[in-house]
């Protein structure tokens, strides 16, 4: 009864899902292609695959990455197709593996669209990244016996809350997964509060503590450094969203009376907003350019820099003196914070906000490693960039810190490449 209302209630809302789509396109010429892989059309391409990896965007994207990269070590004639729902989701899947595996667009939650996904593809095994319940893709796939796997979960008490509400449906679709590799035991519990069976339950760890940075990304830090000024110090703000700018830019204006010559690098979350940035940076009346305008040597008069590139972001971060991660810095509905560890990794002091509620158990441990500083206000950033901007040695110590922690909590990749490996051979 709760499935059945559930996709009544999507077929209502197929004029919005459209409308939104359209809005969508409008404003990212990615949304504009492909719309007909969202309703499980799209290309000839008929052949099944091995493994379906569901990531949404390029924060599930970079998660999933080290497990499908010991899955393809594992079986190297493993055939994985990875969905995401964003383009910034597909060009993440294209940049990190090429043509080691296809992509293609999830299709939406509507029973008709799974099930030409799944006449077209015929997956053995179906791996949802962290914590995506569509409750028609679960209930389709175990109808065709194909295991599903949820993996890397963080599940909020929140979170878990909110699915008590509509806890019929919920059910439903969890108790079709065969197994949960959850981040942290607190993840762990709250899926057991929703019914889900202990057997099927596995703390492995998060993934993201699997970060394998490219053997050039120091060497192309250091000649970006180059280009910023090595004597200049250099605070990079990465994947800022709407109203974070606005902090950032007066905090940067109070820093300017101590540090003359600080550069700050802006590096916003989503590229539809690269342009909107431009426009605020100049209303307050910096001195900006764009990176991609960027050739040979900035100008030492350039006070702020808009990172308006993809996929450069850790060398960014390596690069810099001291990193900010946004989606943290203030209250944004349904962001909370992003990953602290690409500037943990290559050694960098980090500085987030309160609002880590996706990364909860991950700043919990960077600070407690002494990793980094996490700010309530304009006033507490202003003071921790002070204090890191005027201590040298204590940012190396806080990077060195970073850098170990990341070193020793690696190994969810391997136990959860244990637990899926088996279900290959199931069907």
């Amino acid at each position: 009864m709760a499935q059945r209302l559930y996709t009544l209630l999507l077929w209502l809302a197929l004029p919005l899902v459209m409308i939104r789509l359209g809005l969508r396109a409008a404003r990212s010429p990615g949304y504009r292609g492909r719309i007909e892989e969202r309703f499980g059309g799209g290309s000839a391409d008929r052949a099944s695959c091995d493994v379906w990896i569901h990531a949404v965007s390029v924060g599930e994207v970079n998660a999933a990455t080290p497990l499908v990269q010991r899955l393809l070590n594992e079986k190297r004639n493993l055939d994985i197709l990875i969905t995401t729902m964003t383009p910034t989701g597909a060009q993440q899947v294209v940049d990190t593996f090429g043509n080691q595996v296809r992509h293609r667009f999830a299709p939406y939650d509507y029973p008709f669209a799974i099930r030409r996904f799944l006449d077209r593809y015929s997956p053995k095994l179906l791996v949802l990244m962290e914590t995506e319940i569509w409750p028609n893709m679960i209930r389709l796939c175990h109808q065709r016996g194909i295991q599903v796997v949820m993996a890397n979960v963080r599940l909020s008490e929140r979170s878990a809350k909110g699915y008590r509400s509509v806890l019929p449906l919920v059910r439903e679709g969890l108790n079709r997964v065969s197994l949960f590799a959850t981040q942290s035991e607190a993840d762990r519990e709250n899926l057991l509060s929703l019914g889900v069976a202990k057997s099927k339950t596995h703390r492995t760890g998060s993934m993201k503590f699997e970060i394998k940075m490219p053997a050039s990304v120091n060497e192309v830090a250091q000649a970006v450094r180059r280009d910023w000024s090595p004597n200049r110090p250099v605070v990079v703000a990465g994947s800022t969203h709407e109203g974070e700018e606005d902090l950032l830019l007066s905090a940067f204006q109070s820093l300017l009376n101590d540090f003359p010559d600080l550069l700050l690098v802006i590096a916003p979350r989503h590229p539809e907003r690269f342009e909107s940035v431009v426009k605020l940076v100049a209303r307050q009346g910096f001195k900006a350019s764009r990176r991609t305008m960027q050739s040979g040597a900035l100008d030492s008069d350039v006070q702020i820099q808009i990172a308006d590139t993809m996929g450069e972001l850790p060398v960014l971060y390596a690069a810099a003196d001291i990193a900010v991660v946004g989606g943290s810095l203030i209250p944004i509905r349904g962001i909370g914070g992003h990953n602290i560890l690409e500037p943990c990794a290559v050694g960098v002091p980090v500085i987030f906000g309160r609002n880590m509620g996706n990364f909860l158990e991950i700043s919990d441990i960077a600070l407690s490693a002494g990793a980094g500083f996490q700010v309530g206000d304009k006033a507490d950033l202003i003071v921790q960039l002070k204090r890191l901007l005027n201590d040298a040695p204590l940012r190396g110590v806080v990077g060195e810190a970073g850098r170990k922690m990341v070193e020793q909590n690696t190994g969810a990749t391997q136990t959860t490449c244990e637990l899926i490996l088996p279900l290959l051979a199931v069907r």
